[in-house]
């Protein structure tokens, strides 16, 4: 009974600090500084990735994305949707689940919208679930593998780089988008 109350409360204490993204919120000028770094580091990972972010309508980058959790577990970080190369809008990216988790890991995300459809469809969602409101193709050899031609056939592509920390369970699936309006 004890271990029930135990996962109910740290349940409701890292759904607090997630939803509470007002207390964590970066400038924007610290949110342009990071996205712009991890897009460095991501063309630098692959030639291609240049050509392939030029292709896009739009990418959503995330640049520090950080994991912790013991049994339940939560997922928090801050980014830009850029469009064109310029900052359209501030979003904040949150998750939360309950298994197998021990361990802190940070990362990075990057959401590159490939057609103008997937990514009006973003900017026009109030909170975009993925996984619930649409399936992203995540790069299964990672950020600096080759792609294969089914995956650049996908509106939506995922990457997830610099893993560091103890955490092997890195997914976009379940994760929560959010508007902000960091100062």
């Amino acid at each position: 009974m004890n271990a029930k109350r135990l996962l109910a409360a740290s349940s409701l204490a890292i759904l607090a600090l997630l939803t509470s993204t007002a207390s964590f919120a970066d400038s924007k000028a610290a949110i342009d500084q990071r996205v712009d770094e991890t897009l460095k580091q991501f063309h630098a990972l692959n030639g291609t990735h240049a050509a392939l972010q030029q292709k896009a309508a739009g990418i959503l980058v995330f640049p520090r994305v950080i994991k912790a959790g013991a049994g339940v577990a939560g997922e928090y970080g801050e980014g830009a949707l850029q469009a064109k190369g310029k900052t359209v809008a501030y979003y904040s990216l949150t998750s939360a689940s309950v298994g197998l988790t021990l361990g802190v890991a940070k990362h990075s995300e990057l959401l590159l919208f490939m057609t103008q459809k997937s990514l009006d469809d973003f900017i026009a969602s109030k909170g975009w679930s993925i996984g619930v409101d649409t399936g992203v193709a995540m790069v299964k050899k990672g950020a600096g593998g080759d792609y294969d031609s089914d995956t650049l056939k996908k509106s939506i592509l995922g990457f997830v780089i610099s893993e560091e920390g103890l955490i092997a369970d890195v997914s976009l699936e379940g994760s929560k988008i959010n508007k902000i309006s960091p100062k």
